[in-house]
């Protein structure tokens, strides 16, 4: 990888991860393809690494998998015998990796293709906005294996596709190809093989255009309001609503609008 192209970026990640800078677009790749991408431990950690360390300049992450697959979950060789404790530790790790990612920085968007299997669901639904190419399919094996997601995937998954879906799925080990995903919620688009990761970094540019207060607001504020009661939804929504309104760069734009400036919005 070319040094100009990582400057900034952390450098201490595994060899599973590969990371480059596009402008104000980190490009992070899951590069263990002759595993399927599968995540182990050292990879969960260079997750960690990676979106704890991203430097100021960055202003969204395209997440994509190396080989014919995004991730096909936990790697199993980590299913050594743990005691109970051992085991709680071990998926409480996963939940605080995705937490970075679901309540960072800033933005994320995932390329998905081939297998999206298992934990490589659970990572892909605490990113923000999904791609899919036509050759993603989508599975919860866990069922089938005598274990249960312990990647958040019990939080996260329900809430893009609801807990009927979540434990059919699980139930009967049933997988959702890339149409099927995509008219459930599991991808917000749906695009041609080899297209996905060009697509994501389209989304990623547009998405660096807002203003970093509004991408906080949409990420840390928005599913916080959603999970709340009524009253203090609202009244966390005025809140919010005026903090982003009263940034000298929201002015502005505003301003812009309103003088004929700034382009109306139509459909893509």
């Amino acid at each position: 990888m070319d040094v100009a192209r990582t400057q900034g970026l952390p450098g201490n990640l595994p060899a599973s991860l590969a990371a480059e800078l596009r402008g104000e677009i980190a490009v992070l790749r899951l590069s263990r393809p002759q595993k399927r991408n599968a995540l182990d431990d050292g990879t969960v950690f260079g997750l960690e690494t990676f979106f704890q360390e991203l430097p100021s300049n960055v202003k969204a992450v395209v997440l994509h998998g190396e080989g014919d697959h995004f991730s096909a979950g936990l790697d199993l060789n980590e299913l050594t015998e743990r005691d109970f404790a051992e085991a709680v530790d071990h998926s409480r790790n996963w939940h605080r990796v995705f937490e970075q990612i679901e309540f960072g920085k800033v933005p994320v968007i995932s390329v998905l293709h081939g297998a999206v299997v298992g934990g490589g669901l659970e990572l892909a639904c605490a990113t923000h906005v999904r791609v899919a190419e036509r050759s993603t399919y989508y599975g919860l094996p866990e069922g089938t294996r005598g274990i249960f997601v312990g990647g958040g995937g019990s939080v996260r998954i329900p809430r893009v596709i609801g807990v009927s879906r979540m434990m059919e799925m699980m139930l009967t080990g049933r997988t959702y190809g890339a149409e099927e995903g995509f008219a459930i919620g599991l991808s917000h688009y749906l695009v041609e093989p080899g297209t996905g990761l060009q697509k994501g970094l389209e989304l990623a540019e547009k998405i660096a255009r807002n203003t970093r207060l509004t991408n906080f607001a949409i990420m840390h504020a928005l599913p916080r309001i959603a999970e709340s009661d009524r009253a203090s939804g609202y009244l966390t929504e005025s809140l919010v609503a005026s903090l982003t309104q009263s940034g000298d760069e929201a002015k502005a734009r505003l301003k812009a609008f309103l003088e004929g400036k700034a382009p109306k919005v139509l459909r893509d």
